[in-house]
Order: structure tokens, then sequence, then C-alpha cells
């Protein structure tokens, strides 16, 4: 049973439709990197997919995702087995993984930034993380995309100021790789859901959340994105999944990962 939005935070609509980006997964190691994408694989593990797994962040297997707020410690966490760096890359390098992952910037392939802005590499105008596991992971294994500001500074026209990790571009595809290989499977947005299974691999738009058009998405996107006939708004959290979220953060510090105003009061 769906609850009316003045009942749920944008942040719990997010966390609800970046969950299902893992409900086909079956077995596979669940990463997601911050807080909302987090708690996202945590509701998918305790609902629809028991057989995701994922660490406590540091080095063993749990078989209880660890709430996210309300715990000073990893004392008494369901482990099941210890999951140190070696077993973490052959996870990764095997495919068995799906990160759900923040880049700075995304363009028209799907290709994504967290390493520096500007033109000029060397002597970029910011200089940010570093390319850290993006090669690897685009390459090996699926990976999804959480955006908590959809903007043209995020979404932008032309190719990324630094392409840390590959998409649907035949030219940056390493020797042997096919576009077939890549496996980018939701992008979560404050304003929507997408996916690259538009024509030729475009950004497609899935759903808008409540109160938000197709044309400001549009607007805050810096190239074409396929539009369906149809356009459902995204599913609202159900009681369930709302019950299950407060318990995985009981402190809500979800509500300060973004502007948190309910869905369809998006001033």
């Amino acid at each position: 049973m769906s609850t009316p939005a003045k009942d749920y935070s944008l942040a719990e609509l997010m966390i609800v439709a970046a969950a299902e980006a893992f409900r086909n997964d079956g077995e596979v190691l669940a990463t997601g990197i911050g807080l909302i994408p987090r708690l996202a694989a945590s509701l998918a593990m305790k609902t629809f997919n028991p057989d995701l797994m994922m660490t406590d962040s540091e080095a063993f297997m749990l078989s209880e995702p660890n709430p996210v707020s309300g715990r000073r410690s990893h004392e008494g966490q369901r482990q099941e087995c210890w999951m140190g760096f070696s077993r973490i890359f052959d996870t990764v390098w095997s495919g068995k993984r799906h990160a759900m992952v923040g880049p700075t910037q995304i363009d028209k392939y799907g290709q994504a930034n967290i390493s520096a802005l500007g033109e000029n590499y060397h002597r970029p105008k910011v200089q940010m993380l570093g390319v850290r596991g993006f090669p690897g992971n685009s390459i090996c294994h699926a990976n999804s995309f959480f955006v908590p500001s959809h903007s043209k500074r995020v979404f932008v026209q032309g190719e990324c100021d630094m392409v840390a990790s590959i998409g649907y571009n035949p030219a940056r595809l390493p020797k042997g790789y096919r576009l077939d290989d890549i496996d980018i499977r939701r992008v979560i947005t404050d304003l929507c859901l997408m996916d690259w299974q538009g024509p030729k691999r475009m950004l497609q738009l899935l759903s808008l959340h409540p109160g938000i058009s197709v044309e400001r998405v549009l607007e805050n996107t810096g190239f074409e994105v396929h539009i369906p006939e149809y356009v459902p708004v995204t599913r609202a959290p159900s009681e369930e999944q709302l019950a299950l979220i407060r318990q995985l953060d009981p402190e809500n510090w979800r509500a300060k990962q973004l502007r948190d105003n309910p869905p369809g009061d998006r001033s």
C-alpha cells in the first residue's frame, strides 16, 4: 500500500526508487556509495532480494544490513565471514558486484567523472577525488548513478571534462570490449528515474517524481533525452518500506542529504 506524498520525504522516495535497481541482481555484492545509495541497497536486501551481499564497509560480510545511524560501532552486527581486499577484488573482477555511485559529471554516453573539472586535466579548475575505482568498475560490473541535484552541471553537454568511467561510446571502449559489455542500470535523481535503454543507447526517462514535469527534466539536462509516449509518476513508498527505512536510519540522517521538500512541493 502506497502512502500520501505528505507522509514521505523526497529522500525516502529516492531510496525506494534506488532500491529497485538491485531487484533482479541475485547474489552479488551491492555497494551503495553514500548514505541514500547505502539505504537503497539495504532496503533491497531486507525486502525483495535477500540474496544480496553487503559488507560492513570495513572487512566483514553481513547477513543483515547495518543501520546507518543510531549505532556508534560495529558491535553486535550480524556478520558471516571475513571479506578482505583480495576477496573484494575477486568479486569485482568476476562481475559479481553492482555499485551505485555519485558522479560529478555524466555525459550523453553514460561516461562519468569524479576526477577533475576544466578543459586542461593537468591544470584543472577544480581537483576532486581522482578516478579511484571508476575505470575498473565500469568495465567489470554493473553500475547505477545517484544524482542528488539534477542539473546541467551534472548532465553535461559534450563529453565529461575527464572520463573516469566508460559508457556507451565506441571510441572509448577498451580493446576487446563491446557496447553490450557495459552495464549501466539506473539513474536516480531528485527529479526522475532514467536509464540508457533508449534508442541507440540514449538516456531515456522512466518516471517523474511527483510535481515534476518533462520540461523541467529537459531544461536541466545538457543533452538529448528520449521521452517515451507514456511516462508514469515514480511509485510512492509503501508503509512497510517506510518502516524499514526508519529502522535503518532512526536518526533521519537521510533528511540532510538533499533539499528534502515533500514530493509535489518542489518550489
